[in-house]
């Protein structure tokens, strides 16, 4: 079995500028931040993920890019990532508010039943990051 440690290191090794995925090997994606508690503008930010890579690895892509997007999340020992932030706002129990994950396809919208740490994205979908309430 591998130590966290170690796929930890191998993780970030792929996702070094200076070892990007083979150019045949990506599928671009787009991410659109919205906000249905306050309306404020949407974003949108294009990235791509790699063969079979999941939305995690784009996300984290993004965020080091240096476009302006900007994440957080926090690790669930039974359910893995989940989303906490981005750009700057979080949701809140309290508030109960939360960011909600949805993909937008040729003619509909879903929401995937896996979270950002298991949906594989497909090349030119939309994933959206919308802040919502409960």
């Amino acid at each position: 079995m591998m130590t966290p440690a170690l796929l930890s290191a191998a993780l970030l090794l792929l996702l070094l500028p200076g070892a990007p995925a083979d150019k045949s090997n990506q599928s671009p994606i787009g991410i659109h931040v919205t906000n249905s508690v306050t309306s404020a503008p949407k974003q949108t930010y294009s990235t791509y993920v790699a063969f079979r890579g999941v939305l995690l690895g784009a996300m984290w892509r993004l965020q080091y890019s240096d476009v302006g997007f900007s994440f957080t999340y926090s690790d669930d020992a039974n359910y893995g990532p989940f989303l906490v932030s981005v750009n700057g706002v979080s949701g809140c129990s309290a508030d109960r508010t939360y960011w909600e994950l949805l993909v937008e396809r040729a003619n509909e919208t879903i929401r995937p039943d896996v979270g950002i740490g298991c949906y594989i994205p497909s090349a030119n979908e939309t994933i959206v990051l919308n802040f919502n309430k409960y």
